[in-house]
């Protein structure tokens, strides 16, 4: 396969132990992660060459941030370096009816102060087949969605592939930036969109016809969610595939997951998985969006596969602590072929 590029931040993340809340913790474990850099280390765990882009400073928790992604054989030629601080951001795990909670300390990080010009985006699509960006980035400062549109033109402008996750984060978008213009202008050099009903909504305004998001729970219809890919593609004509990933919340602790992809013809559905025993769903959509480029990717002409491929990879990925997915491409197959029993490998 061709190389895979991402772009995004790469974050410190605190985490009280276990289930412990804010307010019981007296210390924190330590991960680093990102929605774009968790999709690189989920490319790289299937064999894919990929490469990670991003703005580190220059100093012994930047150097660790270099290192884990390093650790999981994701390129880093391309990284550059500057500002004083890595972002952080602080997970409080939830059970059952108590949900878990993000706290943001990102303001005045490293890519949050980048700008126009300074990577070499020409130098990075060198060689490269596809390049992904989530709604993260543009939400984090000015520059930040600068560099990306920079970015995104230049790789449509030679050829590669553009996805995109939506990735709507309530708690960002604070600069003043104009959430809908901006993102409108990004999904539009796109090939590929993935994104959930409360992405297509809080970004475009668009929304599934006859259903209440508010009240679906664990009832998720894939069928009623064909009119917000619909909508996505007239709005969005480059794009050639729109995917939405259907969570239903039963509790944080069990949730339903599955698929389904829309190609302007044919609407591809997945089959449903029971989570039940969440270890860890953050970086679950992330685990999909990865699952999904490997699997269009390696079955190019078979949707329905790299579909089942993306949503089986996320369901593993709530089995697993941290952000990133560490699965085989073996494990997410044996799921699909029905194997759930967690039994032994001996």
């Amino acid at each position: 396969m061709k190389k895979v590029v991402t772009f995004g931040e790469i974050m410190l993340r605190l985490s009280p132990p276990g289930f412990l809340r804010f307010s019981q913790t007296n210390s924190f474990d330590v991960v680093y992660g990102g929605g774009e850099s968790n999709v690189a280390v989920s490319l790289a765990n299937y064999g894919v060459p990929v490469e990670f882009v991003t703005r580190l400073p220059k100093n012994d928790i930047g150097e660790c941030a270099l290192m884990e992604m390093r650790k999981r054989n994701v390129g880093t030629e391309h990284i550059i370096y500057g500002g004083n601080r890595l972002g952080v951001y602080f997970l409080e795990t939830g059970a059952v009816s108590r949900g878990s909670k993000v706290v943001y300390d990102r303001a005045y990080s490293a890519i949050a102060e980048i700008e126009v010009g300074m990577i070499d985006w020409k130098s990075v699509f060198e060689g490269v087949e596809w390049f992904h960006w989530t709604g993260i980035t543009p939400a984090i400062s000015q520059g930040a969605a600068d560099a990306c549109l920079e970015a995104v033109k230049v790789a449509s402008e030679m050829g590669v592939t553009v996805s995109t996750d939506l990735n709507y984060r309530a708690k960002l978008w604070n600069y003043g930036g104009d959430r809908e213009a901006i993102m409108t202008e990004l999904t539009s050099y796109c090939d590929i969109v993935l994104g959930n009903e409360e992405d297509a909504e809080k970004h475009f305004g668009i929304k599934p016809e006859g259903l209440d998001i508010t009240t679906q729970g664990e009832h998720v219809k894939a069928e009623a969610f064909l009119s917000v890919c619909q909508q996505m593609m007239k709005k969005f004509p480059k794009a050639k595939k729109v995917i939405t990933t259907l969570r239903g919340s039963i509790s944080a602790s069990h949730n339903s997951w599955a698929g389904v992809l829309y190609d302007g013809e044919t609407m591809f559905q997945s089959p449903q998985y029971q989570i039940t025993d969440i270890v860890d769903r953050v970086g679950g959509g992330d685990s999909f969006m990865g699952g999904l480029i490997y699997g269009l990717l390696k079955y190019p002409e078979d949707d329905q596969n790299a579909l089942n491929f993306a949503v089986a990879a996320s369901c593993l990925k709530h089995t697993i602590m941290g952000d990133a997915n560490l699965v085989t491409v073996s494990e997410v197959e044996k799921l699909m072929d029905g194997d759930a029993s967690g039994r032994v490998a001996r």
